[in-house]
């Protein structure tokens, strides 16, 4: 697995890319830079994979997070939020009930193992927690502090927008106007892998509502950015 980097995108977004090793389950990051407060967006699908972002941004030499935004409440993209001390959890607000549940779980290897074995269609994904997770002291899942109901924007100018969709309820996509980004989470990807249906795919109905002129960039947490051009190609080429 490659050490974590942050690329910079367009004007004060900057992402890192999670593993391209589809049995690894990790999210891309992203964060918005900004001296009055930087934004994460997602926070890592662990403690450990946090704890390499954070090493991230400082060989980057960009300034740690104020806030940290979850696109949806999967554990790819929240586990590792209790590694991130002193931020404002943002979500919306179905996210809270949904991820008050996951802390309840009494989370541990033994525990994942019982459920693939209880359900084996939570075999991928719950094996993959199993690698991330190198040790369970400590860890927790949070819930946002900080949530909203259709749209929120923080006070660095960076948008949020609930869209939600087939993947999660609570899908929430960034919107970053001045560099012309936008960052989509997986809200257009089809349900996780054991609640998929045959007929589920990806929900380009959605990403075509998206589009939208002033945006030149559009990332999602597990592909490459796309340009606005190459967005349009595939919306109009599916």
């Amino acid at each position: 697995m490659a050490v974590p980097q942050f690329q910079h995108l367009a004007g004060r977004v900057w992402v890192c890319p999670g593993d391209p090793d589809p049995e690894a389950v990790q999210a891309g990051v992203a964060v918005v830079a900004d001296e009055r407060g930087s934004v994460l967006i997602d926070a890592g699908q662990s403690p450990t994979h946090a704890r390499e972002i954070q090493a991230a941004l400082t060989a980057a030499g960009l300034p740690q997070p104020r806030w940290l935004v979850y696109t949806h409440h999967h554990w790819d993209h929240v586990w590792g939020a209790c590694a991130w001390p002193g931020v404002e959890i943002v979500g919306h607000e179905t996210a809270v009930p949904l991820l008050r549940t996951e802390a309840a779980r009494p989370w541990s290897h033994h525990y994942l193992d019982e459920q693939v074995r209880a359900n084996p269609r939570l075999g991928p994904s719950f094996r993959a927690r199993a690698r991330a997770m190198d040790s369970w002291a400590d860890f927790a899942v949070l819930p946002p502090t900080r949530t909203f109901a259709d749209v929120d924007e923080l006070p660095v100018g960076v948008g949020l927008r609930h869209v939600g969709g087939g993947h999660a309820p609570d899908s929430t996509i960034v919107l970053v106007p001045d560099s012309g980004v936008m960052l989509l989470g997986d809200c257009y990807y089809p349900p996780p892998a054991h609640l998929r249906r045959p007929d589920d795919g990806l929900d380009l109905v959605l990403v075509r509502r998206l589009l939208q002129d002033d945006y030149l960039w559009y990332v999602s947490s597990h592909a490459e950015p796309m340009t606005a051009e190459q967005a349009r190609s595939a919306v109009e080429t599916t």
